[in-house]
């Protein structure tokens, strides 16, 4: 199985910074596409931005000039550098990524338990 842990949410200000980070751990044989997702309250989860294996990203509009999403295959670990953040980024952000458990599977999806960023002044 694979698990995988958000930390690096918190409060900012607008206009501030954080930093998001996700490491997947477990036994898996390999990680594929990793992104990152957001839902605040009332709404539907979206996607804020995603990044293959081979290093391709994309991200949403409403975040691209402002996030930038990276990973480490060495550690299996992706990160969300967030700047100029606005109040509409007040979310719940979770973390996901496609595995493969063995050389013969599929790919599996899984889900981190999520982290708050609330974007305040």
């Amino acid at each position: 199985q694979v698990q995988l842990v958000e930390s690096g949410g918190g409060s900012v200000q607008p206009g501030g910074s954080l930093r998001l980070s996700c490491a997947a751990s477990g036994s898996f044989y390999r990680i594929g596409a990793m992104r990152w997702f957001r839902q605040a309250p009332g709404k539907q989860r979206e996607l804020v931005a995603a990044i293959a294996q081979s290093g391709n990203t994309n991200y949403a509009d409403a975040v691209r000039g402002r996030f930038t999403i990276s990973r480490d295959n060495a550690d299996n670990t992706v990160t969300l550098q967030m700047n100029s953040l606005k109040p509409e980024d007040t979310a719940a952000y979770f973390c996901n990524a496609d595995a493969r458990l063995t050389y013969y599977t599929t790919w599996i999806a899984y889900w981190g338990q999520g982290t708050q960023v609330t974007v305040s002044s």
